[in-house]
């Protein structure tokens, strides 16, 4: 670091008589800003006079034997100091910072104060005190390290003030850090946590997002196709078409059930009547080849068929016309088998023999 003095350069001697004699402008370097040329005439150390046009013809710049370039603005200098841990492979890095300006820049160049953070670090390097801060702590325990290395600064500026020959300097803070294997130790844990603690905030995010949609499919179609619709990524066109469609391929089913059912109406229907026939069949085969005859189911069949209407029966047949009560003669079952009386019993007399 160059401050306060910004350089130095050696100056030829200047031939000629006394008259005559000038020193080249190219020979003397410029003045960055805020800074100013100090000349060393024989022994003594002399300022160029602050403001005045710089003249090569000047009685010092003409005997001059060298230049020096100060920096006479206040500037903040950090100066740095290892600070022991209770590890041996570890240590702290404690960094004061101090606020430094030049008052007397004859004094500085005669110094030669290229660097002023050279006597700056030889101060903080003389507090014999300061490392026993920090000793007793893992490198883990910074901040109680930080906060005890404050204080002891603060005591320690104020007791033994930091002083630099021409110059007026003055304790501003302390900052301590830990070594760069720690450091980068911590960022790898704390981008880890931060790499967790994302994956986990998606994963929220996600179910949150899958109870919400399940919600919204919980109520119907047409709400998922209004949200759609309003959030312009379903076009309207496309659900009216949609909606189209389904209520044509609803009615087509309704009316195709409709018609399966009639259509097994009507097939129980023609089974009803087609076994209503067979059993009136069955009736009256049994009551032309037998002896016996149950009234009581022949009048439960002619009533079924006369209450349903049967083809070719009459609803107003009553049985007592078509049958007589009795047993029916061996000698007669032939003729009435053949003859118009159908095998039919005229009176029970004739059931007994």
């Amino acid at each position: 670091m160059n401050y306060p003095v910004l350089s130095e350069h050696i100056l030829s001697t200047v031939p000629g008589t006394w008259w005559s004699k000038r020193r080249r402008r190219e020979d003397v370097p410029p003045l960055p800003p805020g800074a100013v040329h100090v000349f060393r005439v024989g022994g003594n150390y002399r300022t160029f006079p602050e403001g005045m046009v710089f003249d090569p013809a000047h009685p010092d710049v003409l005997d001059a034997s060298s230049v020096s370039l100060v920096d006479v603005r206040a500037r903040l200098v950090e100066v740095e100091r290892p600070l022991p841990s209770v590890s041996e492979a570890d240590n702290f890095t404690l960094r004061a910072s101090f606020t430094c300006q030049v008052t007397d820049p004859v004094v500085v160049a005669r110094q030669g104060i290229i660097d002023v953070t050279t006597p700056l670090r030889a101060y903080l390097m003389a507090d014999a005190d300061l490392p026993r801060v920090s000793a007793g702590h893992r490198v883990e325990e910074i901040n109680a390290v930080r906060t005890e290395a404050g204080h002891r600064m603060a005591a320690y500026s104020t007791i033994v003030a930091p002083r630099v020959a021409g110059m007026s300097v003055e304790y501003v803070t302390t900052e301590v850090h830990a070594s760069d294997d720690l450091r980068d130790w911590e960022q790898t844990l704390r981008d880890e946590r931060r790499s967790r603690e994302l994956r986990r905030g998606k994963r929220d995010f996600e179910a949150q997002d899958t109870m919400r949609i399940a919600e919204l499919l919980s109520q119907g179609s047409d709400h998922v196709d209004a949200f759609g619709i309003a959030r312009e990524e379903i076009d309207l066109t496309e659900v009216a078409a949609r909606i189209h469609r389904s209520t044509e391929e609803e009615t087509a089913r309704r009316r195709q059930a409709e018609a399966t059912a009639q259509a097994h109406a009507q097939a129980l229907e023609t089974g009803d009547a087609q076994m209503r026939r067979e059993m009136l069949v069955t009736v009256v085969r049994n009551i032309v080849n037998n002896e016996y005859v149950d009234y009581q189911l022949l009048e439960q069949v002619l009533g079924e068929i006369n209450g349903g209407a049967a083809p070719g029966i009459g609803a107003a047949a009553d049985p007592t016309r078509m049958i007589e009560h009795g047993r029916s003669r061996p000698g007669r079952d032939a003729a009435g088998r053949d003859g118009a009386q159908g095998g039919f019993v005229k009176d029970e007399d004739d059931l007994v023999d």
